[in-house]
């Protein structure tokens, strides 16, 4: 039977998502628990990839369990969450776990992500390793009206990090808004699909914008061009969180259970 997990975690100490040899990552830990606490090798599919150092505070995975013996109890997910949670460091928090469907897939069923990126011109001490520091206060204004610009568009290619092996750069933005919250900037932009680095240089230029040293017409060329090189810097990661996944749940799971949307 397959079964999604829905956890956060706080990336500081991890390499990413996606296990690596040799280093620390969130799935290589998770699969490790889950194998050691159901007593048979899991390996888990994410729903995406962060980077290292990102957070997230709404991800999901899926594992497949088959019962050892033919008369073994079948897996109780509540307890399995339970027992996962007491195993696991405390920068990984299990929500839930619960049975789909055997073709669900956590990432290819996926029909819509939102990141959000956190800066501030202040020192925060109890946010460190939460947002990223910038030393000017930028046009809000202005980086709204920038993050309207990019909803014009869905060829996001110089946003993309270089040499990956996707197929396509198209993503087709539903929201891209910037907001004051408790000292801080926040962008939160959501799309049906996001590239390797994306919401990190699209921050990263549209801040360049908020200190006015790129134009609104600027920005177009930049996104015109197709071009990495002639976007802004990609921000750092400790300021980027993937918040929300969006699945049709009705068709992924397998009775009425509840689960966290």
């Amino acid at each position: 039977m397959r079964y999604f997990v829905h956890l956060a975690y706080n990336g500081a100490n991890y390499c990413g998502w996606q296990t690596q040899p040799g280093l620390p990552t969130v799935q290589q830990t998770l699969e490790q628990a889950l194998s050691t606490l159901l007593r048979q090798p899991i390996a888990i599919v994410g729903c995406g990839r962060t980077d290292t150092g990102v957070h997230a505070a709404d991800f999901y995975a899926h594992f497949d369990y088959v019962p050892s013996l033919p008369a073994s109890r079948p897996l109780d997910p509540q307890q399995l969450a339970f027992k996962l949670n007491s195993y696991l460091p405390a920068d990984i928090a299990i929500f839930d776990i619960f049975a789909v469907k055997d073709n669900a897939h956590a990432r290819f069923d996926a029909t819509a992500r939102t990141y959000q990126y956190h800066v501030s011109d202040q020192r925060l001490p109890f946010c460190q390793g939460l947002y990223s520091r910038i030393y000017f206060r930028p046009d809000l204004d202005l980086m709204n009206q920038a993050a309207q610009i990019l909803m014009e568009y869905d060829d996001f290619t110089s946003f993309a990090k270089l040499h990956t092996q996707v197929k396509t750069n198209i993503c087709h933005l539903s929201h891209a808004h910037w907001d004051t919250l408790d000292g801080q900037w926040v962008f939160t932009i959501r799309s049906n699909r996001f590239l390797r680095n994306m919401v990190r240089s699209v921050t990263g230029t549209l801040l360049d914008v908020g200190r006015g040293k790129l134009t609104l017409d600027g920005l177009r060329q930049i996104i015109e061009r197709k071009d990495r090189c002639a976007a802004g810097v990609s921000m750092p990661p400790q300021g980027l969180f993937l918040t929300r996944v969006e699945y049709p749940w009705d068709t992924l799971r397998t009775t009425n259970q509840s689960c966290t949307t």
